[in-house]
């Protein structure tokens, strides 16, 4: 699975401590509040697990599942929920744990879905974003890690269900997406 990955560009380490930096940044602006962290499955588990152990003060948690992507190396632009959220949102505050912005279709497409059950406030935080790629605005509260515009795995992101058990985030070699 490593002799896949052409350049190791986040290592566990680095990792570790953006998302522990991240952690402390929201404890501090949620201070005193509730906070329910989302992850959108599959690929933000990973994040949202050390995310959430990063937080000093009360959370949830709650899980969407939504598809862009299918098994292809690119976004279909067709976005699809295939889990909702169990958790009624309206009047709480939203932290949505994304694993990366790339084109951005799909997170806003989640963020006015989610922004239509009138949360307190809906907010996200990203482990990676893309450059160069988005093609709408996103505002990401708490950005993650810059990432060139290849495809990346490891850390939750996967290509065809592999290699999201990666501990660090790398370039997935192009002939084995392009096969």
């Amino acid at each position: 699975m490593h002799q896949d990955i052409v350049k190791v560009l986040y290592s566990k380490e680095e990792i570790e401590a953006h998302v522990r930096k991240m952690g402390a940044q929201i404890a501090k602006d949620y201070q005193g509040e509730d906070l329910i962290l989302v992850a959108v499955l599959r690929g933000a588990v990973m994040f949202l697990a050390d995310l959430a152990r990063a937080i000093d003060g009360p959370i949830e948690m709650d899980f969407m599942a939504v598809s862009s992507y299918g098994s292809s190396a690119k976004s279909s632009g067709v976005v699809r929920i295939i889990k909702d959220l169990d958790t009624d949102i309206k009047g709480r505050n939203v932290l949505i744990a994304e694993d990366i912005v790339d084109s951005g279709l799909t997170l806003k497409y989640l963020l006015k879905n989610l922004a239509s059950r009138q949360p307190k406030s809906l907010e996200v935080a990203s482990l990676l974003i893309k450059e160069g790629v988005q093609q709408v605005n996103i505002d990401c509260k708490y950005p993650g890690l810059v990432v060139p515009n290849e495809f990346v795995v490891g850390y939750g992101l996967d290509y065809g269900e592999r290699y999201r058990n990666l501990p660090y985030v790398g370039i997935l070699d192009s002939t084995v997406y392009k096969k």
